[in-house]
Order: C-alpha cells, then sequence, then structure tokens
C-alpha cells in the first residue's frame, strides 16, 4: 500500500511540474514574443502560457501550443511553421529566442514594422526550409553562418535596411530557389555570387550596391541558368560587361531578365535562343552597338522590352510577332525611318533618339497601340490624312520635332485620349475643337507651333457646353497653348474647364478683356497670359490654388485685385504700363509689390529721395565718363565665358580699398563674412554663391567690394564673337538702391550651336536667350552661373561650364536628358542644354528659383538678416533633403555627388528644401569629377573613402556621409571646415561632434540659438543620433532610404 501512494505522489508531481513551468518550446515562443510592442489586431493575445491543468488538458511535456495564432505543429507536436504576415507588428525582435524550436521548418513575418539583428543563431536552426523576413525594419549584417542552412529553399529578406556583403559560400545551399534580397544595402561582387548558386529559380538583387560585371564564364552559371525563370539585378552599380552569347544560351527556363539602371556595357547578346523570355529591360546602363539581330522579329514569347538609356545605333526593325506588348527603345542614337509595323504593342516609345522621314508609316500600324511617343527626333512632314482609328489611344506625344501643316480631324475622335503633345514643332492651321470635347483628354500642350486663328472654346456646340458644366465635366488640366499665333479674345468658355491646373496662353496675339468665368478656374495652380494684347481692368480672381501668375507685357490697366497683390511685381511687368497698385503706382517703380507698412511716410520723404536721386544721378555720369576714358586709354577688356567683350563699368570699390572684403553680393544673394565664421566658410561662401537664390534685402553692409568679372570666365583670344549679354552685380549698400548697377556689353547676336529642350514648358530660341540681360551669380569648380532675364520677363538660371570639363557630345547629350528627366519637388529641374559650335559654349539652363542657401541662414554673419530656425524647421529641412536624396538614388540610380549647403535652396515661406547641381559628374570628364571631389574635401564633405582611392567618384554612401555632415551643422551652426581646440587639441567639426557624443555631452555641441530648442530636445538628441550613423565608416554607413524613415520617424 505505502508503494502504491508513493507511486501516486510521484505522479501528482510530475503533472503538477509539467504545468508550472512551459515546456522549452513553449517557453521559446513567449520569450520571442516579448519583443512584439505593438500588436494592433489583437491576434497575438491567443499567445499566452496555460493558467491551469484544465486549460492544458492533453497537452503533454513538449506539446505544440495548436491555439496560437500562426503557429502550425507536426503530428509528434514540434512547431514547425510560424506565419504572422501583415499584421502591422512592431516591436524589436530577438530572433535567438527561437532557437530550440530544432524542427521549425518556417518562419514568415513578411509586411510588417519589425526591426532587430539577424543573430548568427537564426541560422543554426537545421530544419529550416523557408525564412521570409520581407518588408520590415530588420538591420545589420547578414551573419556567414547562412551558409549552413543546407536544407533552405526560400530566402526572402527584401524591403529591409540591412547592409555590408553577402555571405559568400552560398554553393552550400544547393536547395536554395528562391533569393529575394532587394532594396537593402547589400554589396559584392555580383558575378561570384550568381556564380555558387545551385538551383535558384527566382533571384532578386535589385536595389542594392553590387557591383562587377556578368561577363563570367559561362562554365560557372550553369547551376542558375539551368533553373533560373525571373532574375532582377537592377538599381545596382554593375559596371562590367553582360552575359556572354555562350552564358544566354543556357537560360532556355528563363522568363524575366530586369538589369536596367546600372553601368553595364558593351553590346547586347543575341537573344533567339530564349524561348520563354517575356520580359527583358536592360534600360539606362552604357550598352552600345546596334540591336541584336532578330530581337523583334523572331523573339516569339517577348512581351516587354526596355533597352531606353544607352547608346544604342542602327535602325529599328518592324515587330513581326503579337506577344510585344511594350516597346521602349527611347534616349539611345537610333536612326532610320519609323518602322512599318508594331505587332500588337500596345506602348511604342522611341523618343529622343534621331529618327528621320515623315508620319505616313503610321497608316499601317495597328489600332492596339495605346502610347505613343516620339519626342525629340528629327521626324518631318505632316500627319497623314487617313490616319488609323486608334480606338484604345491614351497618350500620343510627338514634341520637338519638325512637323509642319495640319492637324487632321481624326486626332480629335479618339475616345480615351487623355494626353496629347505636340509642341515645339512647326504645326499650322486652327487647333481642332474636338480636342475640347473629349471628356477622356487631361493634358493637351500644342505650344511652340505657328497655330492661328482664335482659340476654338466658342464653337462647342451647346449640347457639349452642357456637358461640360455637369458633374462629368472635362477632366482638361493641363492646357498650354503658348507661343503661337493665336488670335481674338478669351472666350468665357474657358471657365467651363473647371480641372485645370495649368493654363499657358503666353506669347500669342490675343485681345480683349479677360473674362469673369477665369474666376471659375478654382483648382489652377499656374496662368501664365503674358505676351498678348489683353486689355481692360484684370478681373477679381479668386484663386486659391494659384501659385504662378504671369500677366506681363500686355495692355491691362486699372488697379490689381487685392487677392492678387500676394504676386511679386514680375508677375505684372514689364508691360501693362497703365496699371496700379492698391497705393497707386504702377509696377514698374516697384521691385516687389508693396505692403501698408513699406508704404508708411513715404510722402514725407519724396522731396530727400529726389534731392539724393539727381546726386546720384551726376555721380553716376561721372563714373561712367571716367570709367570710359580709362577703357579708351587702356585697351582693357573684360571676358565673359566665350565671349571677349568690351567692359563699361564693372568695378564698384568701396572707400576702404586697401582693406579685406566683408561684404559681396552677387543678385542679392549676399556672402556675408565676419570675424566669428571659419575661413572654410568664408571660402565657400566667397567662391561658390547661391546660383539660383534670391531674397530682398533689407540690411547689408556699408562697404563693397571690387567685382573681378575676368576671374569669373576662362580666357578667350577671339574678340565680339559671341552673343552678348548684359550683366549686373548688387553691391550691399543701404544707401544704393535696389536695382543692380547693370555692365552693358553688346557684341554679335548669334548662339550658333544646338538648344536641346528636356521639357516643354520652356520655350525660346538661342536668339532670345543671347539678347536676355544677365546678372552674374557667382561661380563653383564647375564653371559660371548666370541669372537671364528673357523678353517675356521668365527668368532662367543658364551655368556656363568651364572648358575641358565636359565629355564628348554624344555621352554629355544622352547624360543630359537622364538628368533632365528628373522631377520632384525638392528638385531644381533642369529645362534645356546648349551645344555650341566653340568648346567654351556648354550650357545648362534651369529654373530661377527665389530662394537663399541653407549656407546663408547657417553661417550669415551679424547683423542677421534670417530669422532663426526652429528645431521643426530644421527637422523638416532635413527630411525634404532626404527625401529627394531617396528619389535620386532608388527612382533615378545617381548620386547628387556634390551636397552641401551652398546647394541646397530654402523656398517660401515654409523653407521647403530643393537640391541643385545634382548629377553633374555625369557630365564631366575623369578630371572634372576628381576636382568636384576634392573641393568637397576641402570643404568638409568628403566621404573617407573617396580620398583613399586614386579615382575617386561619387556614390550613393558618400552622398549620406555628406548628409551626416550637413545635418551636424544644422545642430551645431558650425562650419564642416571648423577647427575646433579642444583638451586633445584641434579637431573638425566630425570629430568634435563624435568625441561630445562618446563622452555624454552631445548637447554641448547644439547651437544655443536654435528657437525652440528647450521644448525638443528629444528631437535634438535624435538628429544628433542620425547625423552620427550617417558618417560611420563605409561597410556600416545606412543607405538613404534608412534615413529617410529614420528622420520620419522623428515627431515633435
Amino acid at each position: 500500500m505505502s508503494s502504491s501512494l508513493l507511486s501516486l505522489l510521484l505522479l501528482l508531481l510530475s503533472i503538477s511540474s509539467s504545468f508550472s513551468q512551459p515546456p522549452d518550446e513553449l517557453r521559446s515562443l513567449l520569450e520571442f514574443k516579448k519583443g512584439i510592442h505593438s500588436d494592433p489586431s489583437g491576434l497575438l493575445s491567443s499567445w499566452s502560457a496555460p493558467v491551469s491543468p484544465s486549460a492544458a488538458a492533453g497537452s503533454a511535456p513538449g506539446a505544440c501550443p495548436a491555439a496560437f495564432h500562426g503557429v502550425s505543429c507536426s503530428p509528434s507536436g514540434s512547431v514547425v511553421s510560424i506565419s504572422l504576415p501583415s499584421l502591422n507588428l512592431s516591436g524589436e525582435l530577438h530572433l535567438a529566442t527561437l532557437l530550440p524550436l530544432r524542427s521549425l521548418l518556417s518562419l514568415s513575418l513578411p509586411s510588417n514594422s519589425l526591426s532587430g539583428r539577424l543573430p548568427p543563431s537564426l541560422f543554426s536552426l537545421p530544419s529550416l526550409q523557408h525564412l521570409d523576413l520581407s518588408s520590415n525594419l530588420f538591420y545589420g549584417p547578414v551573419p556567414a553562418r547562412l551558409s549552413q542552412l543546407s536544407s533552405l529553399s526560400h530566402l526572402n529578406l527584401s524591403h529591409n535596411r540591412l547592409i555590408g556583403g553577402f555571405p559568400s559560400a552560398l554553393r552550400n545551399l544547393p536547395q536554395l530557389q528562391t533569393l529575394d534580397l532587394r532594396s537593402n544595402g547589400f554589396w559584392g561582387d555580383v558575378g561570384v555570387l550568381i556564380s555558387e548558386l545551385r538551383s535558384a529559380q527566382h533571384l532578386d538583387l535589385s536595389g542594392n550596391r553590387f557591383s562587377g560585371g556578368l561577363d563570367v564564364d559561362s562554365g560557372n552559371l550553369s547551376g542558375l541558368a539551368n533553373g533560373a525563370k525571373y532574375v532582377n539585378i537592377s538599381g545596382n552599380e554593375l559596371n562590367g560587361g553582360f552575359f556572354s552569347r555562350d552564358s544566354m544560351k543556357l537560360f532556355q527556363n528563363l522568363e524575366v531578365l530586369d538589369l536596367g539602371f546600372n553601368k553595364l556595357s558593351g553590346e547586347l547578346p543575341e537573344m533567339e535562343s530564349l524561348p520563354r523570355l517575356r520580359l527583358l529591360r536592360a534600360g539606362n546602363n552604357q550598352l552600345f552597338g546596334s540591336l541584336p539581330e532578330g530581337l523583334l522579329g523572331r523573339a516569339v514569347s517577348l512581351e516587354e522590352l526596355d533597352l531606353s538609356g544607352n547608346g544604342f545605333t542602327g535602325f529599328i526593325d518592324n515587330v513581326n510577332f503579337t506577344s510585344l506588348k511594350i516597346l521602349n527603345l527611347s534616349s539611345n542614337a537610333l536612326s532610320g525611318s519609323l518602322p512599318a509595323k508594331f505587332g500588337s504593342c500596345k506602348l511604342v516609345d522611341l523618343s529622343n533618339n534621331m529618327l528621320s522621314g515623315d508620319l505616313n508609316v503610321m497608316k499601317s500600324w495597328e489600332n492596339e497601340l495605346e502610347f505613343i511617343d516620339l519626342s525629340s527626333n528629327s521626324l518631318s512632314g505632316s500627319f497623314p490624312n487617313d490616319m488609323p482609328q486608334f480606338e484604345s489611344l491614351t497618350a500620343i506625344r510627338i514634341r520637338n520635332n519638325s512637323l509642319v501643316g495640319l492637324l487632321p480631324s481624326v486626332l480629335g475622335s479618339y475616345p480615351k485620349l487623355s494626353v496629347v503633345d505636340f509642341s515645339l514643332n512647326k504645326l499650322t492651321g486652327p487647333i481642332l475643337p474636338s480636342f475640347f470635347s473629349l471628356k477622356s483628354l487631361t493634358h493637351l500642350n500644342l505650344s511652340g507651333n505657328q497655330f492661328t486663328e482664335t482659340l476654338p472654346l466658342q464653337s462647342l456646340h451647346s449640347a457639349e457646353l452642357e456637358t461640360l458644366s455637369s458633374s462629368t465635366s472635362s477632366q482638361l488640366e493641363i492646357l498650354d497653348l503658348s507661343n503661337n499665333s493665336l488670335s481674338g479674345t478669351l472666350p468665357p468658355e474657358v471657365g467651363n474647364f473647371k480641372r485645370l491646373k495649368l493654363l499657358n496662353l503666353g506669347k500669342n496675339s490675343l485681345s480683349g478683356e479677360l473674362p469673369d468665368e477665369i474666376n471659375k478656374l478654382t483648382g489652377l495652380e499656374y496662368l501664365d497670359l503674358s505676351n498678348n494684347h489683353f486689355n481692360g481692368d484684370i478681373p477679381e480672381m479668386q484663386l486659391p490654388s494659384l501659385k504662378v501668375l504671369n500677366m506681363s507685357l500686355n495692355d491691362l490697366q486699372g488697379h490689381i485685385p487685392k487677392n492678387l497683390r500676394r504676386f511679386p511685381s514680375t508677375s505684372f511687368c514689364p508691360g501693362n504700363v497703365l496699371l496700379v497698385f492698391g497705393d497707386g503706382t504702377p509696377p514698374g517703380d516697384n521691385s516687389g509689390l508693396p505692403d501698408n507698412g513699406a508704404r508708411h511716410h513715404q510722402k514725407s520723404h519724396v522731396r530727400i529721395a529726389l534731392i539724393f536721386g539727381s546726386i546720384g544721378i551726376i555721380l553716376l555720369i561721372i563714373f561712367v565718363s571716367v570709367a570710359f576714358f580709362m577703357t579708351r586709354r587702356k585697351g582693357f577688356r573684360v571676358q565673359i565665358p566665350g565671349r571677349d567683350v568690351n567692359q563699361r563699368s564693372n568695378m564698384f570699390k568701396s572707400p576702404k580699398d586697401d582693406s579685406a572684403p566683408v561684404s559681396m553680393s552677387f543678385s542679392n544673394d549676399h556672402l556675408l563674412t565676419s570675424a566669428s565664421r571659419s575661413m572654410s566658410a568664408q571660402k565657400e561662401l566667397l567662391t561658390e554663391t547661391v546660383e539660383y537664390g534670391f531674397s530682398d534685402s533689407k540690411d547689408g553692409g556699408s562697404e563693397s567690394v571690387k567685382l573681378d568679372l575676368q576671374e569669373l570666365a576662362p580666357p578667350t583670344t577671339e574678340s565680339n564673337s559671341f552673343p552678348g549679354v548684359m550683366m549686373s552685380s548688387h553691391v550691399v549698400d543701404p544707401l544704393m538702391s535696389e536695382q543692380p548697377a547693370m555692365l552693358e556689353v553688346y557684341s554679335p547676336d548669334r548662339l550658333a550651336g544646338e538648344l536641346f529642350f528636356l521639357d516643354g514648358s520652356s520655350m525660346f530660341t538661342a536668339g532670345e536667350l543671347s539678347c536676355a540681360p544677365a546678372e552674374v551669380l557667382g561661380r563653383s569648380s564647375h564653371g559660371t552661373s548666370y541669372k537671364a532675364t528673357l523678353d517675356n520677363g521668365q527668368l532662367l538660371s543658364v551655368k556656363w561650364l568651364r572648358v575641358g570639363l565636359v565629355k564628348h557630345k554624344k555621352e554629355f547629350a544622352k547624360e543630359a536628358r537622364k538628368i533632365g528627366a528628373i522631377r520632384h519637388p525638392n528638385i531644381i529641374s533642369w529645362r534645356a542644354y546648349y551645344w555650341g559650335p566653340r568648346e567654351q559654349e556648354r550650357l545648362i539652363i534651369a529654373d530661377y528659383i527665389y530662394g537663399d542657401s541653407l549656407a546663408l541662414y547657417l553661417h550669415e554673419s551679424t547683423p542677421r538678416r534670417y530669422s532663426k530656425l526652429s528645431v521643426r524647421q530644421r527637422l523638416k529641412i532635413a527630411i525634404d533633403v532626404t527625401r529627394c536624396l531617396l528619389h535620386l538614388h532608388c527612382e533615378r540610380s545617381l548620386p547628387h555627388g556634390n551636397l552641401k549647403p551652398t546647394n541646397i535652396l530654402l523656398t517660401g515661406p515654409e523653407l521647403t528644401a530643393r537640391l541643385m547641381d545634382y548629377g553633374l559628374h555625369r557630365l564631366m570628364t575623369p578630371s572634372g569629377t576628381a576636382e568636384q571631389i576634392l573641393n568637397l574635401g576641402a570643404l568638409g564633405y568628403r566621404a573617407p573613402e573617396l580620398a583613399a582611392t586614386n579615382k575617386p567618384f561619387p556614390s550613393f554612401k558618400a552622398d549620406v556621409y555628406a548628409f551626416g555632415v550637413i545635418l551636424m551643422e544644422m545642430l551645431t551652426r558650425r562650419s564642416a571646415g571648423d577647427i575646433i581646440s579642444g583638451q586633445l587639441g584641434a579637431v573638425d567639426l566630425t570629430d568634435w561632434v563624435r568625441m561630445c557624443a562618446t563622452e555624454g555631452r552631445g548637447t554641448d555641441c547644439f547651437d544655443r540659438d536654435i528657437a525652440g530648442l528647450e521644448e525638443a530636445p528629444r528631437v535634438m538628441d535624435k538628429l544628433l543620433a542620425v547625423s552620427l550613423k550617417c558618417i560611420l565608416p563605409v561597410n556600416e554607413r545606412p543607405n538613404i532610404k534608412t534615413v529617410f524613415e529614420d528622420l520620419c520617424s522623428i515627431t515633435m
């Protein structure tokens, strides 16, 4: 009996212990759950330990908790799968807690916000076959122990923050069929990686930093080639050759090959041996040669072909098979006439090539086409009258060619047409009224042609107008008819196009009064009516979304409506001589719209102003006479890039000529210095002015310096051989007028080269640019910049590149087209480039944007002209900059290459940051690129790894380093080149900030003038942490995506 009692007691103790301490696997799952801080769905509430014997009835020690959401068990009770996709989970996971799950086959946590490192122990799970951590926030390197997962068949680490060289020895993973690493920061030799794969069917390495070439021995590719169906290595830094012809023959199962946005070079091999290939993308590389024979004739399975942005030459064959739906051969050097057949293509983009001939071949094109782009070629002739009935056509662009004649009426009958762009041609006759009846049309650009007669809005039938006025009105958002010869009035029917965002009718011969119906265009953001003959009063315009307004060069009169006085005077003048502001002054008398405060006591000072003005005029006459006499006597000449012209009056000397200059200004972009400023910051601001900025100066120093124009230009031996410009410089003197002192220069009016437009919104000729008055903005390592004002009042920034700096014409044009296609709200886009017959004539043309550089806000001298930047403003500026860099890096595969505060323009009342001088290294010779990087090093923005190489070249990680330095400047208001003395001797800014942070006194670095510093110390600490990450060694430095996300996660 005693033995029976003893046995019963032991049984009870064992049962009790089994409930009091969870099994190892249960404990592992509960520890894993502790890292999850947020579970919005509440589904993980099922992950809890049993609280009583009844709750775990039937569970033996080691049994799988089948009630846990997402957990699956084997028949023996072991955990074999954890699947928690798309639950919006967040937290810092400790994946090492899963080590006890020795039978785990699948771990799937995609599309959450989980973070943490990947521990080596995770790759010690002997049974793991499926690992999916995609679309999370995991960071750090991938351990080399990955190669121990011999059973792994699926690995997806895409869309995380992982960095470092990807582990080698993938040959030890013979079962691996899916490898997805896209959108991380991995690097390594792609040739080595793909040679080690044994049975991969899906390979995606896109959006990383892999380098090397694909021209590896075909014998090393058999493992990948035999089974691969999907290969995507786009958006990396591949710089070698393409797969060889023998290698391509091995990919018999390949369906998708995407190698776009790299730097692959060489010729494209034959593709006819790939029977299953559906998609081939190799755009934006450096490939050349003719298109492979038969690529468009016998590739019977191909559905998409993208070879854009390369250097292919030769002719384009007819498409003789029906599977191809997308054909993109844009931005190459292809020539000849247009193909006669496109098979069953829906999208055809042949823009930016050298195609010639007429459009008659379009008559044989198939009706299935939905998108046609033939822009920027050399096409001529007129549209055929019997064009096909493209019933599915949504967009047709044939801008920047030499088309003539009338538009055929069939163009206005395509039922799905949304985008029409025939700008920059020589088309004549009337504009088709049927365009304005198309309900699907959203974008109509016919600018830069020779269209005549009246705007055909009033010719619409009453039924059509009734339709336009209904809730399902016209979808038209962009209407650009500028630079034509249209006449008549602006019909009141314009008010029926209520979705308009851009209306540009500038540079026509329109007349009459402006209709009140403009007021119905409540969504209008851009309105240009300049250079016409409009007269009468300006109607009241309640247009809350209007951002750009130009009514200059008309015959308007009366008072400017109160709600339009927020626009600068350049919106109304030159021209409109009878137009007055609210106080009765004409717009030509003001540098900007006056406000009530600025007019205080105006009348009481008129007499004094007249006296001083008369004295100033007399002094000016004397000054010009002396200058003219000295010029005639000494033969002094001033040289402008590509020009040699007589100087009339270019020197302004202060009363203290012998002393060092204390202030300088080019076009109101004030370059200020003080004893408290570092020499490096002074040097940068004095040699690299803000090239696009403008600000209305209210204060300034009382001394000025000589503007030496000879230093701004390379020497030339030719005289009067280039178009003249009018140049000016502002002298910062409160006693002088705000108007610049003009240096008038005259020479033969011709730019004999070619002007290439990169955007249809800017239209002018080389002759108009030749005659435009210009002001020197400054110079940088690339050349001299000017502000040019066209006759229609349009303001441009023209960068005149230094002699010997740029590549040959073909390479220059290719890269300029790529960079010119970049559009982003935080960037200043290029509009055109000019290539002249002489080496001195290489111009980049962009918008002139009002604003001031970040450098001026941070490093100006006293007295303060700029308001103190608050913590919130500095955070916003940092986010703006990284948002733009993210677009350049990830969407355009383009490093900025020259990031520094002088190239960050702050615009508008919100101080929106806009980047400039981006991508110029792509236009430059190696020596020019090296000089640019050397200049960055002198100013303190060069990444250390660039200093350690003989052939430095801008990179994504170098941009991140430069941004980190700029962020430190924003936090400390010290210049990158400052030498700071301390207990351990003199150090530069980055070392000083790093040292302070290491010693736990990071707050000592912060600028005490930051507005709101006391309210947001946590934000400053987080910004400091981000800046320190950005200057880590290159193999630890985050990519810009990580930096952007870190900044966006900071809240005020």
